[in-house]
């Protein structure tokens, strides 16, 4: 689909090593050869720098615990999908009689498209509010990326002021991550969503 496509092998991800890593992808020649040496402080052979680069090599432990968790990948893959589907429904079953719209918003996914939910994450009224009242049911969330891009102040010399662009700011202040990992049990989920709609619902 392009030129170079990354991913990342940190360990909340759902092809994690137990440090940080990551990898880069091309079908492109002259690219790859430039990302070798970009990984090896720029060296095109021992001793001889062609480029700056950085030392952007994995480990050896790193690349152990890969391999082994390329054996059970596909797997676990299927049941971040399974898991995924789950909870949606769960959460539609959960508030279906609260009335429209619902409280809780969940994933959305194309048909033509697939996920392998690194994180389950809905959005939720009173986000702050409702993560305490689940802590307080010993169920932990997360809430990633609570600042959208725009408001990061290394983009602060372009201008986009707040309100610039609301769907990302209301989604930065409603999005909460539920316990996501590929042997959850169906009890566990049931125990999450049972947390989930008891906080919300309180909260409204």
């Amino acid at each position: 689909m392009t030129d170079i496509a990354a991913t990342s092998f940190f360990p909340s991800k759902p092809l994690g090593c137990y440090g940080d890593g990551g990898a880069l992808f091309t079908n492109d020649d002259i690219l790859d050869e430039c990302f070798r040496e970009f990984r090896v402080h720029g060296q095109a052979g021992r001793n001889h720098h062609r480029r700056i680069g950085i030392n952007g090599r994995m480990d050896s432990l790193q690349a152990a615990i890969l391999l082994a968790k390329l054996e059970i990948f596909d797997s676990e893959v299927v049941a971040r999908r399974r898991l995924g589907a789950r909870y949606s429904e769960l959460i539609e079953d959960a508030f279906s009689d609260v009335g429209t719209p619902t409280p809780v918003t969940t994933p959305y996914v194309e048909a033509h498209n697939t996920s392998v939910y690194a994180q389950y994450t809905v959005e939720v009224p009173n986000r702050d509010a409702v993560q305490a009242a689940m802590a307080e049911r010993s169920i932990p969330t997360a809430v990633h990326y609570p600042r959208p891009l725009h408001l990061q102040p290394v983009f602060a010399g372009l201008g986009q002021e707040p309100g610039s662009f609301p769907a990302a700011e209301e989604a930065a202040e409603r999005v909460i991550s539920l316990p996501m990992h590929p042997y959850l049990t169906d009890e566990q989920q049931l125990t999450v969503i049972q947390a989930l709609k008891d906080s919300v619902l309180e909260l409204l």
